[in-house]
Parts: structure tokens; sequence; C-alpha cells
């Protein structure tokens, strides 16, 4: 059986309960459900982690030359440098399942007192009129009077790159904050380049968008700023055409932590764009203020290979990495904020008829996960349903259906039939017409709704029917309901535990459950 093999060959890397397994070799671990203490693998292969370190913010971009998304992202270490730190890292992939590391493209300055000492968010491009590839970025040193300054390298090939020393765009130059002044993404319109930046007015107040143009990408100038959203600081922005709609993706920093979350606006116009935000705001008719997941995938960006337009945003770790640690699911840093950085999560954005968007799978992670297995009943009572346990690399994908319209069920793993507490994303009614999935954690042990990594209200299908897939690459869980709704979370101890569906004694249905591996 896989489970045999998948349970014996984890004992060399985890502990666990000599009561509830022992040491015996021959114990068949299929036909158990306690629960055992599991651990991450040195490296992700579907939501992609260095084995040393963890990604930052994630910078894509599609280089039609070789066919290809390449990901920049923030290099993360343990223990970073006081003043450099986050160089740009790279991985390739052709699908958004599988990666290889193209290892460095852009360094830290060479000394903590240049002024990119340390780097921030930016973004590539391909310029068709010269044939080079340019990176924008931030360069920040905090010890400098322009803290934060966009900076470029460039590269004739997609591979090596030099920087820039000519080159450095100041907030301060044109009325912008000499402290935010980061994030700039680049795109292409009427046959225009344009630049949007993150930053403050140089005098104070809210934050606010500063907009450059240019005709080469080489030399720019101001065209004006447009208002964010109130005083919420947005981050990470990037503008693209998709059909008859323009839409911006933004991270949303706030004091308000429940804020904190990747969303979008969207027009007919970049011009109407804009006003959305300096005349609203206007979010999107989808009653979400435009959200696309939970607070467990931030810094999202996206990239269109001309068919399907990826996004990717990190996942964050949570502190301490063992299932021995107190809570170990449920802090998740101060004000149970999520720690900054983590694995590269990859969805494929869904564009509805009235141009809203969702985040649904993507065909090449679907695809990479194509080993059929069993799937056995252990257990089962008027309040759930325990599974058999699940391996290191998951596809579940079944339908439940409630017999009415304020039925609540939930989907719980790190389960066992000892388990004093457990981990579930419930689908709560938060009335007859609404839904939102909420984190909570279960059992006589259990502290109940964990703070962070709720996820947004969104329509009760009408017929009651949820179509779920969940996908897990060690503890990172990506959850996707209808094509509809989004659901990212950190869950350590998933891997070769029971899971279960939980009926909260409802009346609900399950079925075509199938569960898939590699």
């Amino acid at each position: 059986m896989i489970y045999t093999t998948l349970m014996l060959s984890a004992l060399a890397l985890a502990a666990c309960n000599d009561d509830d397994f022992g040491p015996d070799p021959s114990k068949d671990w299929a036909t158990t459900t306690q629960v055992f203490h599991s651990t991450d693998e040195a490296g992700f292969s579907t939501y992609y982690n260095p084995q040393v370190g963890r990604c930052g913010d994630p910078m894509p971009f599609y280089d039609k030359k070789d066919g290809t998304y390449k990901v920049m992202y923030l290099q993360e270490y343990n223990e970073n440098g006081s003043y450099r730190f986050h160089p740009f890292w790279t991985v390739e992939t052709a699908d958004g399942a599988h990666y290889q590391s193209l290892g460095e493209w852009v360094g830290t300055g060479r000394t903590d007192t240049e002024q990119d000492a340390a780097l921030g968010t930016g973004c590539c491009t391909y310029n068709e009129r010269d044939g080079k590839y340019y990176i924008y970025y931030t360069g920040h040193n905090a010890q400098l009077e322009n803290v934060e300054v966009v900076m470029r390298a460039v590269s004739a090939d997609g591979k090596t790159w030099t920087k820039d020393p000519l080159f450095a765009l100041k907030g301060a130059d044109y009325g912008f904050s000499t402290v935010d002044f980061r994030d700039p993404q680049i795109f292409e319109n009427a046959g225009r380049y344009h630049m949007v930046i993150s930053t403050r007015p140089l005098t104070g107040g809210d934050p606010c968008f500063a907009e450059f143009v240019s005709e080469d990408m080489v030399n720019w100038t101001p065209a004006g700023r447009f208002k964010m959203i109130w005083d919420r600081m947005l981050e990470c922005p990037d503008i693209f055409q998709m059909g008859n709609y323009w839409y911006l993706v933004y991270s949303e920093s706030f004091k308000a932590s429940w804020s904190r979350k990747v969303k979008y606006m969207m027009a007919d116009s970049w011009e109407n764009l804009k006003k959305c935000f300096d005349e609203g705001p206007k979010w999107p008719a989808d009653g979400r203020e435009g959200v696309l997941d939970t607070r467990a995938f931030y810094a999202g960006k996206t990239a269109s290979n001309g068919t399907d337009r990826l996004i990717w945003g990190w996942c964050p770790f949570r502190s301490g990495a063992n299932m021995y640690e107190k809570n170990i699911n449920v802090g998740a840093g101060d004000g149970n904020e999520p720690n900054w950085s983590g694995a590269l999560v990859c969805h494929r954005l869904i564009q509805h008829e009235d141009g809203t968007l969702s985040c649904g799978e993507v065909p090449g992670i679907r695809d990479k996960y194509a080993q059929p297995q069993e799937v056995k009943v252990m257990e089962e009572d008027a309040e759930h349903i325990l599974y058999s346990r699940l391996g290191t690399h998951n596809h579940l994908s079944f339908t439940v259906k409630t017999a009415g319209n304020t039925d609540k069920f939930g989907i719980s793993v790190v389960r066992g039939s000892d388990s004093e507490k457990y981990y579930t994303m419930v689908f709560n009614p938060e009335n007859e017409n609404l839904r939102k999935i909420n984190f909570e954690e279960e059992g006589s042990a259990g502290k109940g709704f964990v703070e962070g990594v709720d996820g947004y209200c969104f329509p009760r299908p009408a017929d009651n029917t949820y179509k779920i897939d969940i996908y897990t690459d060690n503890s990172v869980l990506v959850m996707y309901v209808n094509d509809n709704v989004c659901y990212t979370n950190r869950i350590y101890g998933i891997q070769k535990n029971c899971w279960s569906i939980n009926k909260y004694g409802h009346s609900i249905t399950v079925s075509d459950l199938q569960i898939s591996q590699y």
C-alpha cells in the first residue's frame, strides 16, 4: 500500500509517539488513524520554496523569446544583513507547476552605504524597440536621505544583468516621499510605456500612486498621481488589460489586519481605472472589495502567455515548524499577522462574463497530480467522515451538497481518531445567502476561530452545491470552490495524516471523491 511506504519513510524524518505507532516496521500504517507528527520536506516542488531561506515578493513576466515564465522574487534569509538584503533570485517555469532555479539575477549593493544596499519589489519587461530586457526595482537604504529610489538593470539576453549607475528616479524631485517610493510596475498602453509607483506626497498625507510615461522605456517623465484608498498603503501594483477590461491588482498593507489582502480594481480603460481610486473607491461588483484570496496569499502579481494569466504570491510560514510547538497552526506573528515571506503560490486568473476576477486551479498543477489513490472511510458518525491518510503532495477533488440554505460543513486536516485538536476550513453561513470560509482549531483542546487567515464572503451557490478542489504541497494548502472562491493557508502536519469532512449535525451529501498525488 502507498500509505505504508510513505509512513515508513517518514520515520527517518520526524519523531512520533511510540505509544501510537511504535518503531515496529511491520505495522500496517494504512489501517491506523492516530495523528502522526509529520514534517515538511527540505524543498517544495509545486509551491516553490528555496531550500535555503524563503520567497518574498514575486515579480513574474512571460518571456516570449523562450516561451517560459520567469518569476523573480526577493530572496529572504533567516538572518539578513543589517542594511544589505533581498537580492533578486529567479525561477523559471513553463506551466506554474515545475520550477528551475536560475540563481541570482540582481544582487544587493556591494557596501552598506550604496543606494541599493537592499532591494525592494520591481518588475521586469522586454523592450521590443531596442531588443533589451529591463528590470526596474526599488533601491532601499534607511541610512540615506532618499531611503527609497527607483533604479534599473539592463540585459541583452535576459540572463546576465548590468546595473545602470547613471539612472535613479528620486521621488523628492517630483513632489513625492523620500521614504516611500517603491514597487515600480511597467505596462504599455496606446504605444506608450507607463510606470506606476507606490508612494506618498513629499509634504505628507495619504499615500498615492505616482505615474510616469516613456516613449522608449529608458527616459521617463512625470504624468501625475492618483489616490490610493483613504489612508491605506497599496503595495506591489500590477496593471494589465484582459479582454475589454483594465485591471490594477494591489496588495493592501493597512493598520487594520483584516484588510491585508490581494485585491483589484477594474474599468473599461486605463483612465477610468484611475478614477476608481480618485473618485472611489469603486470596487468591482462582486461584494468582496475585489479580494482574490486570504491573508495567506500576499504580494500577488501576474503574467500572461497570451492564453492564460497566472498570478503568483507568497504563502507565509508560521513561527516554528514542527507539531510539538504549542499552537503551531495558530500564532502567525505579532497580532496574529502572517510572517513575511514563504512559498510561491500560483493561481490562474478567471475572468467572468461581467469582467470580475477570481482565482482558479492552474492546468499544469492539475496535470502534475496524476497518480490516483485509494480512498478509504476510516470512521463515520453524525458529525464527520474520517478518511485514510494523505501523502505529501495531494489533490483532493469532491462535491458537497447541503440540504438547506443555512447548513454548515467543514474540511479538517491533521486529524486522527485521537486528536485533541485539528484544523478546519469551515464553510460558515453568514446568513441565508452568504458564506465565508473560516479557519478554526477544533477538538477538545482547540481554540476555535483562528485569526489571520479567514476567507471572504461569497454568495451561496443557488443549488447549494460546492465543487471543491484542494491541492497540498507539504504544509501549503490551496482550495478552489466552484471556480469562484480561493482559499490559501499554511497548515503544518497535513502530510501522512487523516482528514475529514464535517457535518455539524446538518444534512450534506459528498460525491465524486477522488485523491491523486505525484
